[in-house]
C-alpha cells in the first residue's frame, strides 16, 4: 500500500542578489520566479517513487510551471524515459497538462493555469517503460491573487543541509523510511564452515586397475562439470584381476544364460518343463545380466571411467596418477558450494533450542552481514561436557558461500521474545567517538543530521531508542557525502537544468 508524506511548503522571497541565492525558487526553465508569487515545494514518497516538486503558488488566471523531480527509489536514479501528466482536480472536473519526456534526466516541466480559486487535488501520473505510479497531493489551494497567496503562505524555516537532486543522482545514494520492527537479544559468537550433507560425494573404484588421470590439472579446487571424465582404471597388461577379461567372461556367461532362458521359456509355455526348473534358469539369467551390466557400465576406451556426478569442484583426491587400486577404494570426492553447514555454539546459560532461535546472521565472503532463511536450523545440542561447556548449533546456509571449509566467520544469533521498536539499517548510522547520528531527509533537497540513541543491534539493523519517529526517511547510502556537505559551511547554489 502506498504511503505519502508531504514534507514542506516553502515560501521564498525572490531577489537576484548573490547573498540570497539560497532562498530562490526556480521555474521550469531554470529562471527565478517573480517576487509577486511565493513558491511552494513538496516532497512525496510512494513505494516506488520520490517526487520533489517546486512551483509558484497557484493563482487564478496565472500559469504556474512545475519543476517536478522524479526519482526511482530502487537505486535512487532519475527517471530518464516516460511521461508525466499533472492534473488539478476539484470534484469531477479539472484541468491537466501532459509532457511526453523529461526536460533533463529526472525533471519534468508541466504547467497549469487555474481558472477558479478553491481547494483542489494536485495529481501526478507517471508512466515509464518499467512501471506506472500516481502521486496525489490533497488540499492544494488556488488563490484569487498573488497578494492573497503571499498572506497565506508562511516563510519556511532553515532547511538545514542542502544537497541537490542532481548531486544525489550522480553518486551511489539511497534512502529508506524508518519502520517499526522486531528487535531481539543478540548473542555474538563465531562459526566454522563445513560441508553440508548431500553437497559432496566420494567416488570409489568400480574395478581393480591402474589410475590414469583424464585432466592434466586435476587438483583440489578444480572446477568440474556433471558427466566430465576425471580418470580411468585400466587393467591392460595385468595377468590377474583384469577388468577386460572379467567383462569378456561375464558377457559369455550372460549370452549363455540368456539363450538357455529363452529356450526354457518356450518349453515352459508349452508345459514341457516344470515351473521350478524354469524359475531356476530365469534366476541364473538375471544374475548373469546384472553382473555383466555392472562390470560393463562406464567402461570405454582406456578402461573403467570415473565421471563427475554433478557440477562442482574437486574436494579431495585419494590417489595419484599411475597408482594401482583395488575395487572399492576411494578415488576422489566432489563438492559443491550450493549450500553449506555453519557450525556455531552457544553458552548453556542461554538455554538454546531450535524454537528459541529467532534468526541467525553471518558475515559472507564479502564481509557483509547476511541472514539465513527461516527453518535453516538443522539441530541444537542437548548436553554439554566438562571440557566442552558450549552447546553446538548447526545451521544450513543455502546461499553460495565462497569461503573455504574450516574457515571461521562472525555469527550473531537472535534469541528469545522480540520487542517492537523503531529500527534503521546499520548503514544509516554515522559514529563519532561512540556517539551515533543519522542523516534525515526533511525535503527533496534538504537534510538534517540528527543524533540518535542506539539499542540492540544485529549487524543488519539497529534499534533506535530516541531521535527518530516511524516513517522518517533516512539516508542509507551516501550519508557520508551529505555529512561532508554540512561540514563544508557552504550551501550549493541551485543548479537545476530544467
Amino acid at each position: 500500500m502506498k504511503y505519502i508524506y508531504i514534507v514542506c511548503i516553502s515560501l521564498f522571497l525572490f531577489s537576484c542578489g548573490n547573498n540570497e541565492e539560497e532562498g530562490h525558487a526556480h521555474d521550469a526553465e531554470g529562471n527565478h520566479v517573480g517576487s509577486e508569487v511565493p513558491a511552494i515545494s513538496k516532497t512525496i514518497w510512494t513505494d516506488q517513487t520520490e517526487l520533489f516538486v517546486e512551483f509558484p503558488a497557484l493563482v487564478e488566471g496565472k500559469t504556474s510551471k512545475f519543476a517536478a523531480h522524479f526519482t526511482v527509489l530502487d537505486k535512487h536514479q532519475p527517471i530518464r524515459k516516460g511521461s508525466v501528466t499533472v492534473s488539478l482536480i476539484q470534484g469531477d472536473s479539472g484541468i491537466r497538462h501532459k509532457v511526453e519526456s523529461p526536460s533533463s534526466p529526472g525533471i519534468f516541466s508541466p504547467a497549469l493555469q487555474p481558472k477558479e480559486p478553491g481547494t483542489y487535488d494536485l495529481v501526478f501520473d507517471l508512466k515509464t517503460p518499467e512501471y506506472s505510479d500516481r502521486i496525489v497531493i490533497e488540499d492544494v489551494q488556488v488563490y484569487a491573487s498573488a497578494a492573497e497567496a503571499s498572506e497565506n503562505i508562511t516563510e519556511a524555516e532553515d532547511a538545514g543541509i542542502s544537497f541537490l537532486k542532481e548531486q544525489a543522482w550522480k553518486i551511489d545514494f539511497q534512502t529508506e523510511p524508518v519502520t517499526d520492527g522486531e528487535v531481539y537479544d543478540i548473542v555474538h559468537t563465531s562459526g566454522v564452515w563445513q560441508a553440508a550433507p548431500g553437497t559432496y560425494k566420494s567416488l570409489a573404484a568400480g574395478a581393480n586397475g591402474m589410475v590414469n588421470f583424464a585432466l592434466d590439472n586435476l587438483t583440489e579446487g578444480t572446477e568440474v562439470k556433471k558427466g566430465q571424465l576425471l580418470m580411468t582404471l585400466s587393467s591392460e597388461g595385468l595377468s590377474s584381476n583384469n577388468i577386460q577379461a572379467e567383462i569378456a567372461q561375464a558377457k559369455a556367461r550372460y549370452d549363455q544364460a540368456k539363450a538357455e532362458y529363452e529356450r526354457k521359456k518356450e518349453l515352459y509355455e508349452d508345459k514341457i518343463v516344470p515351473k521350478a526348473e524354469f524359475e531356476r534358469v530365469e534366476s541364473d539369467f538375471r544374475v548373469a545380466e546384472s553382473n555383466y551390466r555392472a562390470l560393463a557400465s562406464n567402461y570405454g576406451a582406456g578402461g573403467k571411467q570415473i565421471r563427475a556426478p554433478f557440477d562442482g569442484f574437486i574436494k579431495s583426491i585419494s590417489t595419484s596418477n599411475g597408482d594401482y587400486v583395488e575395487q572399492g577404494a576411494n578415488l576422489v570426492s566432489i563438492g559443491t558450494d550450493k549450500s553449506r553447514l555453519l557450525k556455531t555454539q552457544l553458552s548453556a546459560s542461554h538455554n538454546p533450542s531450535k524454537e528459541a532461535i529467532a534468526s541467525v546472521w553471518y558475515r559472507n565472503d564479502e564481509g557483509i552481514w547476511s541472514e539465513v532463511e527461516d527453518g535453516s536450523i538443522v539441530s541444537v545440542g542437548k548436553e554439554v561436557e566438562d571440557r566442552k561447556p558450549m552447546i553446538p548449533v548447526f545451521i544450513k546456509v543455502n546461499d553460495v558461500v565462497e569461503m573455504p571449509e574450516g574457515s571461521f566467520t562472525e555469527v550473531q544469533i537472535a534469541l528469545g521474545e522480540a520487542e517492537t521498536g523503531i529500527v534503521v539499517p546499520e548503514a544509516a548510522l554515522l559514529e563519532d567517538y561512540g556517539n551515533f547520528s543519522v542523516i534525515v531527509q526533511t525535503g527533496g533537497e534538504s537534510f538534517e543530521r540528527r543524533p540518535v540513541k542506539i539499542g540492540k543491534r544485529n549487524g543488519k539493523n539497529a534499534q533506535v531508542l530516541s531521535g527518530l519517529e516511524a516513517r522518517d526517511v533516512v539516508v542509507t547510502t551516501g550519508n557520508y557525502q551529505v555529512k561532508m556537505a554540512s561540514m563544508s559551511g557552504q550551501t550549493p547554489a541551485h543548479g537545476h537544468d530544467h
